[in-house]
């Protein structure tokens, strides 16, 4: 099987896209969203190494924990924003009885790479999954569109996430769900402590260093995990795109955090 085509081949030879002076405010930066299409172009054949051994290779069991606290019903439809590399697009394909699976992200190379991955899975699977380029804040699908929205570790990179929220709200049909993984800060002081160390000061290193990456990513995403909104603040942004029977529990410790909310029926 050949390799994907990336877009963006000279990524790596290109100014960062993030300096040390813009981090400091990096979610009200006006151009955040561009920022992150290609900090993420420059990551993409290396995100998945990165994802697996950063989180100890407990991203994976966080995504399977997503596809199961979403309820799935047999012929329900997903739509996967911010998918990425698509591995939690390819877990609903997998472990749920939807019957259509959209992954859809903003990033070209992220896509491109989804793709690939796509055509290593087995036939029906593979059936019940496409994708398309997407902005989570304008989403090109119809009103009532969905019976499940997921987004993994991409609501902090959106622009603007108040407006993503109304959008999910929007292709929601009444009774949907909203999914939602994302990091967060650990209650216990201990493991606070060395999450802070661990993402501050190690990770920045060993996953630039894998990805040879000179485009400021892994500067830029412990930045914008901790200057991000606390799980109260999470749950407060559900309510205000209009959700209610909103649930969320904190994972290995408190490292990342899952959000559930409904579409009124």
């Amino acid at each position: 099987m050949p390799e994907p085509t990336l877009q963006t081949e000279k990524a790596n030879t290109q100014a960062p896209a993030w300096d040390e002076r813009e981090l400091d405010s990096l979610h009200e930066n006006a151009d955040k969203h561009e920022k992150v299409r290609a900090m993420f172009n420059a990551i993409a054949r290396s995100y998945d190494l990165n994802n697996r051994v950063h989180s100890l290779w407990r991203d994976q069991a966080w995504r399977k924990r997503c596809v199961q606290e979403a309820r799935v019903q047999p012929g329900d439809t997903v739509l996967d924003c911010a998918c990425g590399t698509g591995d939690l697009t390819q877990a609903f394909a997998r472990q749920s009885k939807a019957s259509r699976v959209i992954g859809s992200d903003y990033t070209p190379n992220m896509l491109e790479i989804a793709r690939h991955k796509r055509e290593h899975l087995h036939n029906q699977v593979q059936a019940r999954i496409e994708y398309q380029q997407a902005d989570a804040q304008d989403l090109p699908f119809e009103d009532e569109s969905f019976d499940v929205v997921s987004i993994a570790f991409g609501i902090r990179n959106v622009q603007d996430p108040e407006k993503a929220m109304r959008e999910f709200h929007r292709v929601l049909k009444p009774g949907g769900r909203l999914m939602i993984l994302e990091f967060g800060q650990p209650s216990f002081p201990p493991m606070r402590w060395f999450n802070s160390f661990y993402c501050g000061a190690i990770m920045p290193r060993t996953a630039t260093w894998i990805a040879r990456d000179t485009s400021g990513a892994y500067k830029y995403l412990p930045r914008s995990v901790s200057s991000f909104k606390s799980r109260e603040e999470m749950l407060a942004s559900y309510r205000a795109a209009g959700f209610i029977q909103l649930w969320s529990r904190p994972l290995t410790l408190g490292i990342c955090n899952i959000y559930r909310g409904h579409k009124p029926n």
